[in-house]
């Protein structure tokens, strides 16, 4: 449920949070080019829990570092062929999650990927940024604040 119905400006990257999945920042990057979220998974295992179907993968939250690890599980709502930014073809797990950005939050769907590579293990699509009611200044960073120190958040 979205808790503000002002537009929200953002930068062109943003810190963002997944508290249903134990991620309380990760580093976004605002693509009005992707539908969907994406953010960086490994190690995808597809598992039954009371009947429904789930995901459980690694996260390494922060960039550069692969000593930080997190294990997620969500339910599998959806398996979409993407299309990425390279011309690609690839079927992604969908997750649907409580994702946080500043003060907004709100369940989006976030497709499941390998980022290595890429600069940023999360970006931020069209679908979310609409739900949000965002306004991008492409100039800024961090609009919402930056933060110091996110590898303490997960020790």
């Amino acid at each position: 449920m979205i808790k503000s119905k002002k537009k929200n400006l953002i930068g062109w990257e943003e810190w963002c949070s997944f508290p249903d999945l134990g991620l309380p920042l990760i580093k976004a990057k605002i693509d009005t080019g992707a539908k969907t979220t994406a953010l960086h998974a490994d190690d995808l295992e597809v598992f039954y829990k009371d009947g429904v179907k789930y995901i459980r993968f690694t996260v390494h939250p922060i960039q550069k570092n692969h000593d930080i690890v997190r294990i997620c599980e969500a339910p599998i709502v959806d398996h979409r062929r993407v299309t990425s930014s390279n011309g690609e073809k690839e079927k992604r797990f969908v997750i649907k999650t409580t994702f946080l950005i500043g003060e907004i939050s709100f369940e989006a769907n976030v497709t499941l990927t390998t980022r290595y590579g890429m600069t940023f293990r999360m970006l931020l699509g069209k679908e979310a940024l609409k739900q949000g009611k965002f306004i991008i200044d492409p100039a800024k960073s961090f609009v919402l604040g930056k933060h110091k120190d996110v590898k303490d958040l997960y020790l």
